[in-house]
């Protein structure tokens, strides 16, 4: 009998709210909880996301960063951080446990209680660099799950694959000098942040980035994750896979024209859970990211997490 794949939720996803018409809204969580408890995810061990205390978030961030947010949010409406991330009353509990689930699931899968992880959680994180919130993320929940399996657990390599249409920024700033991360991205090129041309590469040659064109589609993202990816994480050889998880790349998102469907991401994380079979005893958590057209992040978000329960 194989492990179960955890599913990490909290209410809390619903208390982060955004103004009237932003695309990284509450609904996106409806959505996938709808998802969740339809029967083909019965066999999922469900659990609620912890909070994780600051020292967690400071494994990443500067404390008075982590401090200067915490006070900074708001007793009631909204406050902006940057041009296209908010907070509300709810945002800062809800991104503790953002963090919360990560490491849980990290605990979990490295205690074998899980097979693996997915963590249905927002507001997301890979934009968000070492003291800088922007693009929809406060903390970098991703970055801040690679460094707690090493302090934690004492893992040595950790690979993070980003398949959001965004290239993680915020990810790649945070592991720029990290000889012990790795960090490979595929993302539409021209769109914002504007970062991850393929000539960035960190100091230590651990940064990957596989730039797509706009209107490239599945056969495109597939052969960037066969040619670029694929070959330097099993050089890599990680100990544990972590996956930032967007489904904005798919055709129906509103934020990007990239053309994948369900089955490109189904694709990616069979190959991602090869690689982490292959290298790292099975290892791998997902975080959500990004996804912003409620259908397409259902069905995308739903072949991702079937794909994971196959291990």
């Amino acid at each position: 009998m194989s492990m179960a794949t955890l599913l990490l939720t909290h209410p809390s996803s619903l208390n982060h709210i955004t103004p009237a018409g932003h695309p990284e809204r509450p609904d996106r969580i409806r959505a996938l909880d709808a998802i969740w408890a339809t029967d083909a995810f019965k066999p999922l061990a469900h659990e609620q996301a912890p909070m994780c205390d600051l020292d967690t978030v400071a494994l990443c961030h500067p404390m008075d960063y982590v401090e200067l947010i915490r006070d900074n949010a708001p007793k009631e409406g909204m406050i902006g951080l940057d041009g296209d991330t908010v907070m509300s009353p709810g945002s800062f509990e809800a991104s503790l446990r953002c963090i919360g689930a990560a490491t849980r699931a990290i605990d979990a899968v490295m205690s074998k209680e899980a097979g693996n992880a997915f963590c249905s959680m927002r507001p997301p994180g890979h934009h968000a660099e070492t003291a800088k919130p922007m693009g929809f993320c406060i903390f970098n929940s991703a970055a801040i799950a690679a460094r707690y399996a090493q302090q934690k657990h004492g893992v040595e390599r950790v690979a993070l694959i980003d398949f959001d249409v965004h290239h993680g920024n915020g990810s790649q700033d945070i592991f720029w000098r990290d000889p012990s991360v790795m960090y490979c991205s595929t993302h539409q090129m021209p769109l914002y942040p504007g970062t991850g041309a393929k000539t960035e590469r960190g100091e230590f040659n651990t940064i990957v980035n596989a730039p797509l064109r706009p209107n490239d589609g599945g056969e495109q993202f597939r052969e960037a994750v066969e040619t670029v990816i694929l070959p330097r994480l099993r050089e890599f050889q990680p100990d544990f896979v972590l996956i930032s998880a967007g489904f904005d790349a798919h055709h129906r998102d509103p934020l990007a024209n990239l053309n994948f469907d369900e089955a490109d991401f189904d694709w990616v994380t069979r190959k991602l859970m090869e690689v982490a079979d292959q290298h790292a005893g099975g290892r791998i958590v997902s975080l959500l990211e990004g996804g912003y057209d409620l259908q397409g992040l259902s069905g995308s978000a739903a072949a991702h997490v079937k794909a994971l329960m196959q291990a």
